[in-house]
């Protein structure tokens, strides 16, 4: 950025990072690699526990891809960064307070909320969000009292991209899979006694369209307990859908011979079935006594608009019988206190990670934005990377043209001071480690990767035991 180098004397610059989920570990990976400029860099999480969907979110099944938190273990370990876990944004810490203390404020919170499908009957006991199920399963602290009804024969989950393949999975898994992962107790105890035989994954627009993946796609063909069925009437491909796959790349390809493989297989007697449904939106939740008991939808066609196939109604209507639905049809970031909000995107309005104010057009020079609260809820753990070097990449840039003075040049105490003053019980990096070694062995007893705690009482009890 400059030939400027620093000496011992040479302030350091204090950056906040408010999330601890991958595109909050990649933005301080990339501020650690320049060397413009001495830095510092605090990361604030509402709960005890870092790396947020990588430990709330990647099903307990994917263990690999949950090493991924060796590459930000690696990261914390630089002596110049800090974690302070169990601080709550716009509770303990408000904006204001981060922009007293810090040269630059990076929010990374991720999208925590869900979409909904606005249908009558919605409301019925029994429908939930995928999010909710995911956090349930994972042992996130937010979802650990929800209940859900396994005794039902079929489910329906609405929406085909990787997390409703997760929930599907998760749901058709016999227990010899799920027992030796990190799987919360509570659930694995639900699942034992699940009733489940059939469950149905509901897209509105065609196979071409999905939205899964090849990985994710292919587990389903392995599963002993599962048959995973597609109708072949329905992967035969329109016009528009094959022009599509013609300039789609190899995965959507992969995707489409997966399907045509469990279509051609067939039923071969496994005691459930993972039925897929193409061209078919929701159009209402039928249930009684305020029980949901089926699922009413529409057919669809598929129609260029704008430049996309997008899904029509024909007016022919099917019902499911099921006595569970869960809606994946994506997340949706919340608003933050204090900053500006898009609320069709779920988004904080930036350009190139800069927020930005949208009624004004004017730039917050000190604020950023990293992962899904900037881009929307797309891609995968590694689709943050990029995301977060440019964000940090603009805010060098800024620091660069603007010139200013950090903040420690001028004397401002450190945020713990503020913490402490207000009697919040913040939790270090080497604290997450203490509970992180502990559900690690407890888990080893029982042949599992971790045994998760998933009261943050207790996460804090088995940190301060020491």
């Amino acid at each position: 950025m400059t030939d400027a180098q620093p000496t011992s004397d040479t302030p350091n610059w204090r950056i906040a990072i408010v999330g601890s989920g991958p595109s909050a570990f990649y933005a301080v990976q990339e501020l650690f690699k320049q060397d413009s400029w001495p830095l510092r860099v605090d990361m604030f999480e509402r709960l005890p526990t870092p790396y947020g969907l990588v430990r709330g979110g990647v099903a307990p099944d994917h263990q690999k891809i949950k090493s991924v938190t060796k590459i930000y273990e690696r990261i914390a370990s630089n002596e110049c960064f800090r974690f302070f876990g169990n601080v709550e944004f716009g509770q303990d810490v408000s904006r204001e307070d981060l922009l007293d203390h810090y040269d630059a404020v990076l929010y990374a919170v991720g999208s925590s909320s869900d979409r909904q499908l606005g249908v009558p009957g919605e409301d019925a006991s029994g429908v939930h969000s995928a999010t909710e199920f995911v956090g349930w399963y994972n042992g996130h602290p937010d979802y650990r009292h929800l209940q859900f009804d396994l005794s039902a024969k079929s489910v329906v989950i609405i929406g085909m991209g990787n997390v409703a393949i997760d929930v599907a999975r998760i749901l058709a898994h016999r227990m010899q899979e799920i027992e030796v992962t990190d799987i919360a107790d509570h659930a694995l105890k639900n699942l034992a006694e699940s009733q489940i035989e059939d469950i149905y994954l509901i897209a509105r627009r065609g196979p071409v369209q999905a939205a899964f993946t090849p990985v994710e796609a292919r587990e389903l063909l392995e599963m002993p307990e599962a048959d995973a069925l597609a109708n072949p009437e329905e992967l035969q491909l329109d016009e528009g859908s094959q022009q599509e796959l013609e300039a789609a790349g190899r995965e959507t390809r992969q995707n489409l011979k997966i399907l045509n493989k469990m279509a051609e297989r067939g039923i071969t007697g496994k005691p459930k079935c993972l039925r897929f449904v193409f061209l078919a939106s929701p159009t209402e939740v039928l249930s009684e006594g305020g029980k949901v008991t089926g699922l009413k939808l529409e057919r669809n066609a598929l129609e260029q608009r704008n430049g996309k196939l997008s899904a029509t109604g024909i007016g022919e209507t099917f019902t499911l019988d099921c006595g569970l639905v869960f809606r994946s049809i994506g997340y949706k970031g919340l608003p933050q206190p204090g900053l500006p909000y898009d609320s069709k995107s779920g988004t904080i309005p930036n350009q190139k990670g800069q927020v930005c104010n949208p009624e004004t057009g004017e730039a917050c020079l000190r604020e950023y934005v990293a992962g899904w609260i900037k881009r929307g809820p797309s891609g995968v753990i590694g689709t943050n990377k990029p995301d977060a070097v440019e964000s940090v990449r603009t805010m060098l840039q800024t620091f660069l043209a603007e010139k200013w003075q950090p903040k420690e040049a001028v004397g401002v105490s450190g945020i713990e001071v503020l913490l402490e003053s207000q009697q919040v019980d913040y939790v270090s990096f080497a604290d997450w480690e203490r509970l992180d070694e502990h559900e690690i062995r407890e888990g080893q007893e029982f042949g599992k990767p971790r045994r998760k705690v998933i009261d943050p009482e207790e996460m804090l009890r088995i940190i301060r035991s020491g």
